[in-house]
């Protein structure tokens, strides 16, 4: 039986990290599990302790925190045989809701010793991966003015608004190509959304996903030329879905080329904004990724119909 690798970001959520980390020790060595737990400060100690975690030989790696945490063990972890054990510590956790994962610690710790393993699709773009999804246009700038604000002492939330006003008091569209096929769509629009397989876009479960399996990206594209008609097409979305909302295109497509008129274009990646040279080349990467997922998970196909073999034996 091969050891587990637990590495928690200490930047994600708002609980007591040591704690945490106790905690997971003393549940693991319960199960008689050989658990190495570490606490990561900063996104590069994130990733060179998962990387020297899968080097090391772990039988599996799980990630505490946030879907940016989760992002980057899963670029890690594509392609390889080393599962992805999820503890949703941070604000949205968008990933585990999805999978059904439990956002309790110690339940989302017991999915990873006696759920299932699955395969899950995962988005890239100019070969840097996405598990929820990517953006460009307002997005990005909102984030990125956030941060800004965060750092002189406004709350997450305050700072938030505050930013997405100023965005939105500026001139927020831009002309983009996206390219499919060979076939060509021109619109001038605020924003772009690329998310990993379809979305549900009406109702309670709006900006949630059904499955992760369905070996596609979705690209959302929003017809809107006019700051006065965003708040509208927003609700118009929400309440209608996409289907019913004639100024908002769905594209459902395994690769699409976007271009703008820009050499390099700020893109956001589940929550976290990086700047990334154009044309953005994005695609599916169909089943590239295992995780741990409570049994009867309906959002991806088990890879047996037999409890984890990391289960506890």
């Amino acid at each position: 039986m091969g050891w587990i690798s637990v590495v928690l970001n200490d930047s994600s959520g708002t609980g007591d990290c040591a704690a945490q980390a106790k905690q997971l020790e003393e549940i693991f060595a319960e199960a008689g599990r050989d658990a190495r737990v570490k606490v990561a400060r900063g996104g590069d100690q994130i990733r060179n302790f998962i990387e020297s975690a899968v080097a090391d030989g772990c039988e599996v790696l799980v990630a505490g925190g946030g879907d940016g945490t989760i992002n980057t063990a899963a670029s890690v972890l594509v392609d390889r045989n080393v599962p992805l054990g999820v503890l949703p510590l941070g604000t949205l956790n968008h990933f585990a809701k999805d999978l059904g994962i439990p956002l309790e610690l110690e339940d989302a710790a017991r999915v990873v010793l006696a759920g299932t393993e699955c395969r899950v699709d995962v988005g890239e773009v100019n070969g840097r991966v996405f598990v929820n999804n990517s953006s460009l246009g307002v997005y990005p700038a909102i984030v990125r003015l956030r941060e800004r604000y965060q750092a002189t002492g406004r709350g997450k939330w305050v700072a938030a608004l505050w930013a997405s006003l100023v965005v939105l008091r500026r001139n927020p569209f831009m002309a983009v190509r996206i390219i499919v096929d060979g076939q060509s769509t021109v619109r001038r629009t605020p924003f772009v959304f690329v998310g990993n397989n379809e979305y549900r876009m009406a109702g309670l479960n709006a900006a949630s996903r059904e499955k992760l399996v369905g070996k596609c990206i979705a690209v959302y594209l929003l017809n809107a030329d006019r700051r006065i008609g965003l708040l509208r097409l927003a609700w118009q979305v929400l309440t209608k879905g996409v289907d019913e909302v004639k100024e908002l295109d769905l594209l459902t497509v395994e690769e699409a080329t976007i271009e703008t008129r820009r050499p390099r274009l700020q893109v956001a990646l589940d929550g976290e904004v990086i700047v990334l040279a154009a044309p953005l080349e994005y695609r599916v990467r169909p089943a590239s990724l295992r995780v741990c997922v409570p049994a009867g998970s309906s959002a991806c196909d088990p890879l047996t119909p037999s409890p984890s073999s990391i289960r506890q034996k």
